[in-house]
């Protein structure tokens, strides 16, 4: 089978897929149709639920603006809950592939691929979705460069809170021996640093994970309460850990884009601004406090740690963060990269 041909395969899948689902209509990718007086559809795929917050906060005014901007003759049709593929980690895959003409993507499940953007999590940087956001914004310039994609947004959610099944987490020696979900590579030595091992799992197996006792504990950004209801196995919060933000990434295809007539790459730039990405995270931070409220109402024991006990993680993780720093990322140190998401002097 030809590339081609498994393209066309996967896009007439989703379609049939979508058109089941909404009564009707037929999905389309970047081109000009006999039905829209020459307009040109882009295809947005994504693997969250068709309700997900970033939906009406962020895709859907993104498909507003651009048909605004354009007069209808650019418009966005979106393919949610992994319509044209399901896997999280192969986004970026069928956006480079033609698969989709927009695609989120996380970059911390692909590192290897994006170990700048990854680094966003590391230890001390930021806690909150929009300070998280702005420091990549400071640092766009070298995070941009692992892309082979057009950018349209980098943002980030809020530092992962830990929720736990049999024990609860209020002291450091509450750590020791507890097998923890981790969503980035970049925390497992930090994770380990504290006693516990870490296993890398997608948000979509969590729930069942903890639930079976594979795993003792997630680590995850409130955000992803409400969306895995993780409310539901849990019977602690612990709300601090020693760590930073997850990074996602909306792209286009490059190919797609610079075919595209600078008019139409210009309402694309326009669209695109600074503000899609901080929409991503007032996004994020609205459903954090959402989901630390959904686990509270759902019985969940929310535990603060009194500031010695931060004290105490802050200094196990010490030696793992500092050796950390001299690590290679590309043509930079993970020390030089951390050094661009910080504030000028």
């Amino acid at each position: 089978m030809t590339r081609a041909l498994a393209r066309a395969l996967t896009r007439a899948r989703a379609a049939l897929v979508l058109g089941l689902l909404a009564g009707g209509g037929v999905a389309g990718g970047c081109g000009e149709t006999s039905d829209t007086g020459g307009a040109r559809e882009l295809s947005l795929a994504h693997f969250l639920p068709a309700d997900h917050v970033l939906t009406g906060d962020m895709f859907t005014p993104l498909a507003e603006k651009l048909a605004e901007l354009s007069g209808g003759r650019l418009t966005v049709r979106q393919f949610p809950a992994g319509a044209l593929n399901s896997s999280a980690p192969a986004q970026y895959s069928i956006l480079r592939s033609g698969v989709a003409d927009i695609a989120l993507a996380i970059p911390a499940y692909t590192p290897d691929l994006f170990p700048k953007t990854d680094l966003i999590a590391y230890p001390g940087i930021c806690k909150t979705a929009v300070a998280c956001t702005e420091a990549m914004r400071r640092a766009r310039t070298a995070l941009e460069a692992e892309y082979d994609a057009k950018v349209l947004g980098l943002w980030a959610n809020d530092a992962p809170v830990l929720l736990t099944r049999e024990r609860p987490v209020r002291t450091l020696d509450d750590m020791n021996g507890l097998k923890i979900r981790v969503s980035t590579r970049s925390l497992i030595p930090f994770i380990e640093a504290l006693g516990a091992s870490a296993v890398m799992q997608p948000g979509t197996v969590v729930h069942q994970s903890l639930t079976t006792g594979v795993i003792d504990g997630v680590a995850i950004s409130p955000s992803g309460i409400g969306t895995f209801q993780l409310h539901e196995p849990a019977a602690y919060l612990t709300t601090w850990l020693p760590t930073s933000g997850l990074p996602f990434v909306l792209l286009m295809n490059r190919g797609v884009y610079e075919s595209l007539s600078p008019e139409e790459r210009g309402w694309i730039d326009e669209a695109a601004d600074a503000s899609l990405s901080m929409a991503g995270a007032t996004a994020y931070a609205r459903a954090g406090a959402d989901g630390l409220r959904m686990a509270q109402e759902a019985g969940v024991e929310i535990i603060d740690l009194p500031e010695n006990e931060i004290r105490r993680f802050e200094q196990a993780i010490a030696p793992a963060r500092e050796a950390g720093l001299a690590r290679q990322v590309g043509d930079m140190t993970a020390a030089d990269v951390i050094r661009l998401f910080r504030p000028a002097p």
